[in-house]
């Protein structure tokens, strides 16, 4: 069985802080203190993806043993560089190219609404959009997905044309 980290992910999200912590201690045969969701979560999905692809050999192990003992420890901060003079004078603003009138914001940016009590978030991509680790090629096939049922997808996540206030 393959993992997918993008639906374990969502999966984790729609949890419960004490439902995490339940999780962790299946997972770490011990409890934990914390209630810092996103801690549990990066903690738990480690943990999973480290459990379905196994751990580092015997061999890898002792190889890391014997860097760390090696490694020499820096016992004082290093020292910040000093900024050049000419530092303003080298650096170059070059404007970038944006096309005006596209309700699609750009790639990386995270849409998010909430639906029903649950926050849905979508993720920009330059050819579609990625959500619960699955790909779309439409704003309209991410709403079908969540409702059930067709929406446009612009009118679904607020995205309007400027100047649109409807």
């Amino acid at each position: 069985m393959t993992l997918n980290i993008g639906k374990e992910v969502a999966a984790l999200e729609r949890m419960t802080v004490g439902e995490l912590r339940e999780r962790y201690a299946e997972l770490f045969g011990e409890s934990t203190r914390t209630c810092n969701k996103t801690w549990l979560i990066r903690r738990i999905v480690w943990r999973t993806q480290s459990l379905e692809e196994g751990d580092l050999s015997e061999r890898a192990r002792r190889q890391a043993m014997e860097l760390a003992n090696d490694s020499d420890l820096r016992v004082t901060a290093p020292r910040e560089p000093k900024p050049s003079p000419d530092a303003p004078r080298r650096t170059k603003t070059i404007p970038c190219q944006v096309e005006s009138g596209s309700r699609v914001p750009l790639p990386g940016t995270v849409i998010t609404r909430r639906y029903k009590g649950r926050l849905i978030q979508v993720k920009v991509l330059p050819k579609g959009f990625e959500f619960e680790g699955e790909l779309y090629k439409s704003l309209s096939a991410v709403a079908k997905q969540v409702t059930g049922s067709h929406w446009n997808g612009y009118r679904f996540f607020n995205l309007h044309k400027t100047g649109d206030d409807q």
